[in-house]
C-alpha cells in the first residue's frame, strides 16, 4: 500500500470512528479493539493504529499500556476552558469569512438546512454532527491553516458534542442560533460576524456553566452559603 492511499484510508477510518462517537454507538470508556476493528473495516491493523492516534490528538480517544484504547469519558469541569479559547478563535474565523466568502455561504446554508431537518426528527446526534461540521466550515471558509489547525487541536468535537447533549435549549433555537452569523457572513459585515461567533460560542459555555453548577448543588453534603 502506498503512502497516499494508506493516508486516505486513515482519514476515513478516523472519520466513520468520530462519528460514531458523536452519535454515541461507540460510548465512553468502550475499548477500541485493533484487530476488531480492522476485522470489521476490511483493512489491516496499521491505518486502525493510525486513525486512533489521530483522534488522541483530538481528546476523543485516550490510551494506556498493557490496556489499549478506550472512548475518552468527558465532563463538563474539562470542557469549561475551551470555551474562552474557542471564542476568540471562532471571532476570528467569522470576521476573515465574512472578509473573503464574497457572499458564497452555501456549505454554510447546507449544514444549517441539514440542522433544521434533524432538529424536525428529533434527532440530536445528527443534529450535534451538523453543527459540528457547521463550525468547522465556517473556520475553513477563513481559508486560514494556522488558525483551522489551533481550532482543530481544542478538540471542537469533544466541547460541542458534550456540551450541548441534555441542554436547556430546544433542538430548533440550537440550529436557528447559527442563523445570525449565516447572514453576517453573506452580507460580508466583519464586525457582526465576529460579534455573533462569540456570542454563540459563550451561548454555550453558560449552558455548561449552568450544567455544573446544578451538578455542584445536588453534592452530598454541600451546604448552600447565601451570598
Amino acid at each position: 500500500m502506498n503512502t497516499v492511499s494508506r493516508t486516505v484510508l486513515r482519514e476515513q477510518i478516523k472519520e466513520i470512528l468520530l462519528e460514531r462517537i458523536l452519535r454515541g454507538e461507540l460510548e465512553p470508556g468502550e475499548r477500541l479493539v485493533e484487530t476488531r476493528l480492522a476485522r470489521e473495516l476490511g483493512t489491516s491493523q496499521a491505518p486502525v493504529r493510525e486513525a486512533l492516534r489521530d483522534l488522541q490528538l483530538l481528546r476523543l480517544v485516550e490510551s494506556e499500556p498493557f490496556r489499549g484504547a478506550r472512548v475518552r469519558a468527558v465532563d463538563d469541569s474539562q470542557l469549561l476552558p475551551v470555551f474562552p479559547v474557542r471564542a476568540v478563535l471562532e471571532e476570528l474565523a467569522a470576521r476573515e469569512a465574512a472578509r473573503k466568502a464574497k457572499g458564497e455561504v452555501g456549505v454554510l446554508d447546507r449544514e444549517l438546512e441539514a440542522m433544521r431537518d434533524a432538529a424536525a426528527r428529533g434527532d440530536w446526534r445528527t443534529q450535534i454532527s451538523h453543527d459540528i461540521a457547521f463550525h468547522r466550515a465556517m473556520v475553513e471558509l477563513a481559508g486560514n491553516e494556522p488558525l483551522l489547525q489551533s481550532w482543530l487541536g481544542l478538540g471542537i468535537e469533544v466541547s460541542t458534542a458534550f456540551a450541548v447533549y441534555w441542554t436547556f435549549w430546544d433542538q430548533s433555537d440550537l440550529a436557528e442560533f447559527h442563523v445570525p452569523i449565516v447572514e453576517a457572513i453573506r452580507a460580508g459585515d466583519k464586525a457582526r460576524a465576529g460579534s455573533e461567533a462569540r456570542k454563540h460560542v459563550r451561548r454555550t459555555e453558560r449552558v455548561v456553566r449552568r450544567r455544573t453548577r446544578a451538578a455542584e448543588r445536588q453534592m452530598p453534603g454541600r451546604v448552600e452559603v447565601p451570598l
